[in-house]
């Protein structure tokens, strides 16, 4: 089948519509920091392991889990505020399934959160154990 050649649209490929997209996540980063308290939690959790990190002398291997950690928990946060947001935009009523929603999301976090825990765990207590 030969390549047929596509119309310029607003669809092409564009440097100032990417720049843009760039100020949209980061609208939505500002957003997140800003109104969700568990995101809140989970920065102040972030800074303390950097701090641990940083004081223990962990790895570069160690850092990247770290980070990844981290990476993976505001990940979570992030879609769970959304999935949030979206449901309650459609349907403000209380529902069992929107409701259901909201509770998987958040398990979602839960996960993540406690993976990251595991990874911190696994990291700093025989730093830590080393010490005492």
């Amino acid at each position: 089948m030969p390549f047929k050649e596509k119309k310029a649209s607003k669809h092409n490929f564009s440097i100032v519509q990417r720049l843009k997209s760039f100020g949209y996540a980061f609208n939505g980063l500002k957003h997140a920091v800003f109104t969700q308290h568990n995101m809140w939690i989970h920065l102040i959790a972030a800074v303390l392991v950097v701090l641990f990190a940083f004081l223990l002398k962990v790895s570069p291997t160690e850092c990247l889990l770290l980070v990844f950690a981290i990476g993976l928990v505001i990940s979570a946060e992030i879609f769970n505020s959304a999935i949030e947001l979206l449901t309650d935009l459609v349907n403000p009523e209380k529902h069992p399934k929107a409701g259901l929603v909201k509770d998987l999301a958040a398990g979602a976090v839960l996960v993540a959160a406690t993976t990251a825990f595991i990874i911190g765990l696994l990291i700093f207590a025989p730093k830590i154990f080393a010490i005492l």
